[in-house]
């Protein structure tokens, strides 16, 4: 059974998800986190009774002397309340918290963090340097390591074609967590951008993987005038069993940290989660077949 046969039903369905991903990219967007945009960021737990509405009505009656604005309320698996504000000086938290009390009742703060815009507009710069950063060192990286080709085949393909699938990758990735931002409390932060990062480092290993093997096949094959497109099916059955492997590996690791793992990370979890099952996708579905592409293209 040829892999790559199914290749052009696949590709027109990533295609498809990609733009999708790109036009809710903008809209609506994604929710970013106070790491981004600057805020104040408190999680408390409330009495059972206390449902969303009353919170966000009690919230709007903060007597302070400049109001809270909008504020966003979600809550959380464990039913306390996530509320996303404007920057709040010691004196307006305090003062919050203490009206909360008496609105309310027992309360607890679990969390209270607060970032100035420009310490997020600085955040939101240096991830988007570092997500470009490794994106030039990948193309850079592969270039050299498949400089020696035969077949005339350019070393640069590898290096863009292995780049065309890690933004397969990624803006999939993003889209599935621009949804659950505006359906679940996730919000974009740091810790979702380094999760990213991951997802890059391990598609591309994937990827690597299948590409040696093509290009040792193509020494021998390549000599015996061996179609190309026969030749990268080949490499694929060939690696198909240790890329399944490894993945199902990572994925029985990263299942078990995301069901007993902390609260905190348990987004970047599902993250690479999803990453790694996209990342393994893309290495069969997506990367090798752009590449049989380009070669058809080349010799024509």
């Amino acid at each position: 059974m040829s892999l790559l046969r199914p290749a052009k039903y696949f590709l027109t369905i990533s295609t498809t998800l990609v733009l999708v991903s790109v036009v809710l990219l903008f809209v609506p967007g994604p929710v970013l986190s106070i790491d981004f945009t600057g805020g104040t960021l408190v999680e408390v737990s409330t009495p059972e009774e206390i449902t969303k509405d009353a919170l966000s009505a009690v919230l709007g009656t903060f007597p302070g002397e400049t109001p809270l604005g909008n504020v966003a309320v979600s809550r959380t698996k464990d039913g306390s309340y996530l509320m996303r504000m404007r920057d709040l000086s010691n004196e307006e938290h305090l003062a919050l918290f203490g009206h909360l009390e008496r609105e309310l009742g027992n309360i607890t703060e679990r969390q209270f963090t607060t970032i100035g815009p420009t310490v997020g507009a600085s955040l939101k710069q240096r991830s988007i340097w570092a997500l470009l950063i490794a994106t030039i060192a990948i193309i850079l990286y592969l270039a050299m390591v498949f400089r020696r080709v035969p077949g005339r085949l350019s070393p640069w393909s590898f290096g863009i074609t292995a780049i065309l699938a890690l933004l397969h990758d990624t803006l999939l990735t993003l889209g599935i967590f621009t949804i659950l931002s505006h359906t679940t409390s996730f919000q974009l932060d740091t810790l979702f951008v380094t999760a990213l990062l991951s997802i890059m480092g391990y598609s591309v290993n994937d990827t690597i993987v299948i590409f040696d093997r093509i290009r040792s096949n193509l020494y021998e094959g390549g000599n015996r005038g061996e179609n190309f497109a026969v030749l990268a099916d080949r490499s694929l059955k060939e690696t198909v069993s240790r890329t399944l492997n490894t993945g199902t590996g990572a994925l029985i690791m990263l299942f078990v940290l995301f069901f007993f793992a902390a609260e905190s990370i348990r987004w970047f979890i599902l993250a690479l989660i999803i990453g790694t099952v996209i990342g393994t996708y893309s290495s069969f579905f997506v990367a090798t077949p752009i590449l049989v592409y380009w070669r058809n293209r080349t010799r024509r």
